[in-house]
């Protein structure tokens, strides 16, 4: 590691937000402080539509602060760079020490700068010509191509320095979160709701989970692969709360009293009353669910309606139009795959009833779930909520 070494973040939608473009930029560099937190002592700050993120000792881990860079929402790429003075000496000697490796192993190269000093006395085509030209003496056997390079060697003319790295890699993209608002995601054990999860969080959103459990008919390894998945997602999302609620009782009385066809609707609209209560307390606006239209008999259009009418506030399934193979490839990249198909049964497989409906009407519905006592079951699971905090 070259002991100048430090990150340059590229900011992707933000720069868009106009007159917003402030908070959205504070937040980002707040949320990047956090996250490197636990990689050393850096300090971050925002300048011309880039995070820099400069170690202040030798003591950090710039292995682990590249990696986490690329997990915080709102970097659309991450590069490490050497800054140096604003020379083309300087910049060719910092480009030929920091990307020796990289000239060794390549058999062509171009240099690609950019100017955002706008007052520097050359222009990039005139900077990057200069560069070329001197590492190609320095670096005879490594032939100039502009077109098919096997190595851009990249540099960087802003305010203070002039910067060279190799390519950025590709950041997570999307909104800072904590800008998007504040949501309660139903997580079960499954592949659907960790990426749906990580999609909200994506475009901003600060999340807490709800899990419901069944005891005895769940175990405790299906809670705690729960927890696994909640404590992957803040690698992305940041320290989250994860509400568990006892949901055995509600099982039982539909069970006894409604007719199996209705199980599973039922059953989810008292995940989402519960999820509701649990969202207000903790003044989100939204619940996040994982369905996919027609993935399951519950997710049919006429089904999500009656699970919708007990819900006061929006629903937001951000999976709503992808196959199953689509969501296992994101869960595959977003590290949820493993844990996610591990075999631990949650409450929503248990009492799954043969023929479920797929086209109920409400009124049906409404009517089977008037043989219970609704009021009373949510009360008693909301006195029984427990909560874990999960921390990166």
């Amino acid at each position: 590691m070259n002991n100048n070494e430090m990150l340059l973040l590229k900011l992707g939608e933000v720069v868009l937000k106009g007159q917003n473009r402030r908070s959205f930029e504070d937040r980002l560099v707040t949320n990047v402080r956090r996250r490197l937190k636990k990689c050393g002592s850096f300090q971050v700050y925002v300048r011309q539509s880039t995070i820099y993120a400069e170690p202040v000792n030798d003591s950090c881990d710039m292995e682990a602060a590249y990696r986490a860079a690329r997990q915080v929402f709102g970097v659309v790429s991450v590069a490490r760079a050497v800054p140096c003075e604003k020379t083309v000496p300087a910049i060719v000697e910092t480009a030929r020490v920091y990307l020796a490796e990289d000239f060794a192993r390549a058999k062509s190269f171009k240099v690609e700068s950019k100017r955002a000093d706008k007052s520097f006395h050359m222009n990039s085509i005139q900077v990057s010509q200069a560069v070329g030209g001197d590492l190609a003496e320095l670096f005879p056997s490594v032939a100039v191509d502009v077109h098919h390079p096997d190595l851009t060697v990249y540099v960087e003319i802003r305010e203070k320095y002039a910067y060279v790295h190799a390519p950025a890699v590709p950041g997570a993209g999307g909104l800072p979160v904590g800008m998007g608002g504040h949501a309660v995601s139903l997580l079960s054990g499954g592949l659907d709701s960790p990426v749906s999860s990580w999609m909200m969080a994506r475009r901003g959103v600060e999340l807490e989970m709800v899990h419901f459990v069944s005891p005895p008919y769940t175990s405790r390894q299906a809670q705690d692969k729960v927890l696994e998945l909640a404590q992957l997602l803040t690698a992305w999302c940041g320290r989250m709360l994860v509400h568990i609620v006892p949901f055995t009782e509600i099982q039982e009385e539909i069970r006894r009293k409604c007719p199996e066809e209705y199980f599973t609707l039922i059953m989810r609209r008292f995940m989402m009353r519960l999820a509701e209560a649990v969202a207000r307390r903790a003044g989100a606006r939204a619940l996040i669910t994982g369905e996919s239209l027609g993935q399951v008999a519950s997710q049919t259009m006429m089904a999500l309606a009656t699970t919708d009418d007990v819900a006061t506030m929006p629903v937001l399934r951000p999976l709503i139009g992808m196959d199953k193979v689509e969501i296992i490839r994101q869960a595959r990249e977003i590290g949820t795959y493993e844990t996610s198909i591990l075999p631990y049964e949650d409450c929503c497989t248990v009492f799954t009833p043969r023929h479920p409906a797929t086209r109920p009407s409400l009124e049906e519905v409404r009517r089977a779930e008037s043989a219970l006592d609704v009021e009373g079951l949510v009360a008693r699971a909301l006195e029984g909520e427990s909560w874990i905090r999960v921390k990166p």
